[in-house]
């Protein structure tokens, strides 16, 4: 049975990725008057700004890895293989060069051109705006090896080539013709930089040779030499002082000073590897680097003799992470141990929260001696393959023991000065050869429990690193290499297991074995759940066992791995179990049930797991990796249907989070047009928008009568008509005073019909009109424009009895219809709606045809408000989870 993804987990993002071996292109944005550096990381980029190497933006991922990037001040251009792609917004594709045989390794933009190298020999010049290829020069390699670029500055249309074989040729790309050749320096130029001067280049070459050359004199003006090998990167100050920049593959950086032509300062161990790039800022005393150590730094030059100190920096891990833990109970931050040596600690929240614990070292104190003459290489401990953490007294003391590849010595850390601890932990009168292999720290942050390969377990006091004791009558506690060791959360049991194939339960006190399990293989690691008190081991023949420490015996047995289960790791209730195996798959295990209920396949292994304390991140390192990766808990945020899996079921891949292909092509916008940001009439179909009409304007339509009686002025008393001095009568024996005669025309009735006299307003008519084009929006404007008075007389009109039509109670049920399909003007439309069923309701419910349109109104009434009410309990709970995990 094939499956669909993962139901449980959804990719959110990467952390601790900012650089590879590409150099990064740097830009400067008029408008927002800020540089910005462009890396690459695989198949997309990162842009930062260099104020505070925050990012910026995420660029969506190509098909292959990205092998050089350039840019200009509206587009950044990125190669892949043999594509080349222009991309608007730091983000989206929006043009795409397709010409190339061989992979494109060199990128120039030149105005409305873009000039390309690539490995066959092929240097193509394109039209930007079209993506036409405008010129074709084709070398061959054997005699001239394209290797470095450059626009020589004030030089129209020309372009200086650098090649393997030495050999440089200044082209003029407009008319195709081979101005000059010089003759090189019987070395392979690696780098081609323009100097403040006009006519004058940086030339760098493989031998570590740095020429200062006049391309219009074909004269050498200086020469320098590199003792670190060739030259990766030249870089020239232009804020005053004279000072050029050469980067080493060692990592090294030197500074000369061309005034005086020698060596200034140099910066050792800029980057741990080669330096792949190195820009001063223009007009600024400002060097960006950036290397394959997975770092970007800014170097600020305000030192006395002119050396650069370190401003700021991004940097993650240079070699894999091995092991990561979250650190703390409020899930916020991560703690990684990678290849290279270094624990770092990366924050969920945000990149500034970033720390760096550094690089263990050996005590210097007690081997003050035996280090004299040492290099800085040696002087460093060799990687951490496991560790553990706890909060509860880092404030304190040290709250974080590691073990080291090779190494008996165990190291502490301290969280919040960000350093190596004063202590290393190691059992007395033991042996060289012995390896600390399993490390747990109690729940109060007191006690450290650290298992041996000898089979040894010991016990020691964090606050003064003294031994406490060891498990076992002869000194050791198992035959065999320990493989795991968890103490519970009341420090009254210590689990140890070891390739002995035992499981061993000890008082953590007293260190007496109570009770032993055999396995049925041996261990490979394990892994306590101190709240349930839940023990999952993971054995060498990639099954998992779930032991019960309060009843000592196995609840739970998981087989379906096909690899070796890496890590493993416990949701906060205690319900499930997720691991991770060279099998390529990560899985969800339902404790309660027994079952599989999740598993998906990702491109790389996952070397570790590890689930917040807070369950609404899964974070993975993975194989060949250098980031840490996050995946998001559906079910934090949505209903998610978990069903048993069957046995022979096939998970699907996912996509490892961070990169996210879209194939959509726009067209190039300027840079103006790339900053302005437009909103959308209408964000999308399950959403709606309001008018932004004051409420005045609509929310008091129901009650304007009420209103107007309220508002009513109180009549002033009249005054009475006066009487005539001579009041007539009527003839005859009894005197009668006349009434006035009316005339003929007074005696007729003075009440007219309303639909007699009057004649079609304005809306009237568009309303009308828009009936038969079935486009609202000039009637719509003209009821916005009326008050609430004006609007209800208007309404009021649509009968027959006041001037209208049938028709036109027909088409404001057409328009209300149409407000409500498109989402906009949504409380109006309620509103205009609710008046005009007050006004109407009697004589529309003696017209079918206005009825049926009623009627079809109403089911999109309904509908749009339950869309409404999901996403408002949604977002309500979203709201609610994260208040009560801040608190």
């Amino acid at each position: 049975m094939s499956g669909g993804g993962s139901s449980l987990f959804s990719g959110f993002r990467v952390l601790g990725l900012y650089s590879n071996h590409v150099p990064h292109a740097l830009r400067y944005h008029k408008k927002h008057r800020e540089f910005y550096v462009v890396t690459s990381v695989g198949k997309c980029f990162h842009t930062y700004n260099v104020n505070r190497l925050g990012i910026v933006a995420v660029s969506n991922s190509l098909p292959d890895d990205i092998s050089c990037v350039a840019a200009d001040r509206m587009l950044v251009f990125a190669a892949a293989g043999q594509l080349i792609s222009a991309f608007a917004r730091n983000k989206e594709v929006v043009m795409r060069y397709h010409g190339h045989r061989q992979e494109v390794r060199l990128l120039l933009p030149l105005g409305d051109q873009l000039i390309s190298a690539d490995s066959g020999g092929d240097v193509i010049v394109w039209d930007v705006q079209g993506g036409d290829i405008y010129l074709r020069l084709q070398f061959d390699p054997a005699s001239f090896d394209v290797s470095a670029m450059m626009h020589p500055s004030a030089y129209l249309n020309k372009v200086l080539l650098g090649s393997s074989q030495g050999a440089l040729q200044l082209w003029n790309i407009k008319t195709s013709k081979l101005l000059f050749t010089f003759g090189g320096w019987a070395a392979s130029v690696t780098a081609l930089q323009q100097s403040p001067a006009v006519d004058v280049v940086g030339v760098g070459t493989a031998t570590g040779r740095i020429i200062i050359h006049n391309i219009r004199l074909d004269e050498t003006l200086m020469t320098f030499t590199q003792d670190w090998g060739p030259i990766t990167s030249l870089a020239f100050r232009t804020d005053g002082p004279p000072i050029m920049a050469s980067g080493s593959p060692q990592g090294h950086i030197a500074f000369w000073d061309l005034g005086r032509r020698q060596l200034v300062t140099q910066q050792r161990h800029a980057h741990s590897t080669a330096v792949a790039a190195a820009t001063f800022l223009h007009g600024e005393p400002l060097l960006v680097t950036n290397g394959a150590d997975n770092a970007i730094k800014v170097w600020i030059f305000d030192q006395e003799g002119g050396g650069a100190r370190l401003l700021r920096s991004r940097q993650g891990h240079s070699a894999p992470p091995t092991t990561i833990h979250h650190h703390g109970n409020d899930g916020k931050n991560i703690l990684s141990a990678g290849q290279d040596g270094t624990l770092q600690s990366f924050s969920t929240v945000h990149e500034r929260f970033n720390k760096n614990l550094g690089h263990g070292s050996v005590n210097k104190k007690k081997e003050k001696k035996k280090k004299k003459g040492l290099t800085y290489q040696e002087l460093r401990l060799p990687a951490i393959t496991a560790f553990s953490s706890a909060a509860a007294r880092q404030s304190d003391w040290d709250g974080i023991v590691a073990c080291h590849r090779g190494r008996l010595a165990t190291t502490t850390w301290n969280y919040q000065r960000c350093t190596m601890g004063a202590h290393h932990l190691r059992p007395p009168a033991s042996r060289s050869d012995n390896i600390a292999t399993a490390v747990d720290i109690t729940s109060c942050g007191n006690f450290a429990v650290i298992g041996s390969s000898c089979g040894r377990v010991d016990v020691y006091n964090l606050q003064s690193g003294l031994h406490r004791g060891c498990y076992g009558d002869s000194e050791k506690a198992h035959s065999g290499a320990l493989r795991g060791v968890a103490t519970d959360a009341l420090n009254q049991l210590t689990l140890t297991t070891a390739s002995d194939w035992l499981l061993k339960f000890w008082r953590f006190k007293t260190r007496k074995q109570e009770e032993q399990l055999k396995l049925n293989s041996a261990p490979a690691s394990m892994k306590l759940h101190r709240d349930s008190g839940m023990l999952a081991l993971a054995l060498d023949d990639f099954t998992l066992l779930v032991v019960d420490i309060e009843t000592r015996r196995v609840v739970r047995k998981f087989a379906g791995h096909h690899g070796n289960i890496n890590d493993m790791t416990f949701s906060p209730d205690g319900r499930w179990l997720v691991t991770a195996a060279m099998d390529c798959t990560i899985r969800t295990w339902d404790l309660p049930s027994g079952c599989l209920v999740d598993c998906f396949l990702v491109s790389m292994a996952a070397v570790g797991v590890s689930l917040s304390p807070t369950g609404d991140f899964l974070a993975t390192a993975h194989v060949d990796s250098l980031g840490v990766y996050l995946w998001t808990n559906k079910s934090l945020c949505a209903p998610v249907g978990l069903h048993p899996l069957p046995a022979d079921y096939q998970p699907t891949a996912e996509t490892l989070p961070g990169a996210t292909a879209e194939e959509s092509e726009q067209e190039v916008t300027s840079e103006e047009v790339d900053d302005v940001y437009k909103s959308a009439d209408q964000l999308g179909a399950e959403l709606v928008t309001l008018s932004q009409l004051p409420e005045s304007r609509w929310k008091s339509l129901l009650h304007l009568e009420a209103i107007k009686r309220r508002n009513k002025p109180v009549a002033p008393p009249a005054a009475p008509a006066a009487a005539p001095f001579f009041l007539p009568t009527v003839p005859g024996l009894m005197p009668r005073f006349t009434l006035p005669v009316a005339t003929e025309q007074e005696t007729q009735s003075k009440l007219l019909a309303w639909g007699s006299l009057c004649q079609r307003s304005e809306f009237s008519v568009a309303l009308e009109s828009a009936l038969s084009e079935q486009n609202f929006d000039r009637p719509l404007r003209l009821l916005k424009d009326c008050g609430p008075a004006a609007l209800s007389i208007e309404l009021a009109n649509l009968t027959p009895e006041g001037g209208g039509a049938n028709s036109l109670l027909l088409a404001f049920i057409h328009m209300i219809d149409s407000m409500l399909s498109s989402g906009r003007d949504f409380d109006i439309a309620h509103a205009y709606l609710a008046l005009f069923l007050k006004l109407h309701l009697r004589s529309l419910s003696q017209d079918a045809v206005a009825m049926a349109a009623l009627c079809h109104l109403s089911s999109r009434l309904e509908m749009g408000w339950a869309e409404l009410r999901a996403s408002f309990d949604q977002s309500l709970c979203l709201l609610s989870y994260t208040k009560s995990a801040l608190l």
